[in-house]
């Protein structure tokens, strides 16, 4: 079958995809009937085999364009809440945030390389070293980062009510700190990525060396103590940022067969979600930095424990969450509870099996 000849076949049921979606799109003031939501079900999963049939042919940018764009409104139509609606940021934030990161992982991993290695290596040279941490940070900067972790934070912090009023403050304190430097992160990956790369480089090398210098004066066990609680949303955010910035880079530099105009436009978009994703998570670690992480009241041990399962719910959230097997034992949980659930449980089949059986007959 050639490309024309396909056109020709599935054209009629896009349109009538369209209608339906345009339908139900229109302020929401068109409610589908019952018969109308099981069609738009079944041309949803025959055009999910349009879209990959297309793009397994090669049949053109243009054309793959459209049918992605109408399976996008097909999945906001049948699938999710009301743009704008609390569910709808419940539900990026849970689900489509790490699906679009690791759709996007070469970049998180260049992220995630460029923050890592020159950190690792300034950290343990200066470990080795300390006198070599004039190089990066000030004499006063030094006196400071000693002085704050010199002693354990039950030994430091004992006033409640001027804790209380330092944490409300430091929290706002964090959040605009943390949420500029994923903004920076991000935007400055206009400059082909090399913004980006010097903000992960230089972010790298200052915490490494902070790290190492800690260490060297045996204070690790009093830093641990106070990052290890938000540093799993606070590091990985810095990354995700980076991640970001470097996808809108590579739409510069390297746009495809697209325009530069609209390959900016597609990736960018991308790349401003992964930024909002990655705000939402300084703003969580910035509420853990202000009211746990310098807790007094809660023992070193009780906070190493939490950081650590903090650690693994970040790398499972954006590892998992909103995967098609975790979707799939989702579905097949919800259907074991009987026929009441079972109609509820409409999820997208790209089977393709099933795609032609839902096609009607040409």
């Amino acid at each position: 079958m050639t490309r024309d000849q396909f056109i020709t076949r599935r054209q009629q049921h896009w349109r009538r995809f369209e209608q339906l979606v345009a339908d139900a799109e229109e302020h929401r003031r068109v409610r589908l009937s019952g018969d109308e939501i099981a069609e738009l079900s079944a041309l949803y999963r025959a055009l999910c085999f349009d879209l990959s049939l297309v793009q397994s042919r090669d049949w053109g940018t243009s054309l793959s364009r459209y049918l992605n764009g109408l399976v996008a409104r097909g999945h906001n139509t049948l699938y999710r809440s009301k743009p704008g609606s609390l569910m709808t940021v419940v539900e990026f934030l849970t689900t489509g945030f790490p699906k679009l990161l690791r759709a996007n992982a070469a970049y998180f991993l260049l992220a995630l390389l460029l923050f890592v290695v020159p950190g690792a290596i300034s950290g343990t040279v200066v470990c080795r070293d300390p006198s070599l941490t004039g190089r990066i940070l000030s004499g006063g900067h030094q006196a400071m980062m000693e002085n704050m972790y010199s002693d354990s934070i039950s030994e430091t912090l004992s006033d409640d009510e001027d804790m209380a009023e330092g944490r409300s403050v430091m929290a706002g304190f964090y959040v605009r700190n943390n949420v500029g430097i994923s903004f920076r992160c991000f935007a400055l990956g206009a400059f082909a990525g090399i913004g980006t790369m010097i903000i992960l480089v230089y972010n790298s090398i200052a915490l490494g060396t902070v790290t190492g210098f800690l260490i060297g004066r045996g204070h690790g066990d009093n830093f641990l103590e106070f990052v290890v609680g938000h540093g799993s949303f606070e590091l990985t955010a810095i990354v995700v940022s980076g991640a970001a910035g470097l996808v809108l880079g590579h739409a510069m530099v390297h746009p495809g067969r697209l325009s530069r105009r609209e390959a900016l436009i597609e990736r960018g978009m991308v790349s401003v979600k992964l930024a909002i994703g990655a705000a939402a998570m300084l703003m969580v670690a910035a509420l853990i930095e202000a009211y746990w992480s310098p807790s007094p009241h809660v023992p070193r041990d009780v906070k190493l424990i939490v950081g650590g399962l903090l650690w693994l719910l970040v790398i499972g959230w954006l590892s998992f969450a909103g995967s098609e097997r975790l979707t799939l034992i989702t579905a097949a949980v919800r259907q074991s509870g009987g026929p009441a659930t079972e109609s509820a449980n409409v999820a997208p089949a790209l089977d393709r099996s099933e795609a032609e059986k839902s096609e009607p007959a040409a």
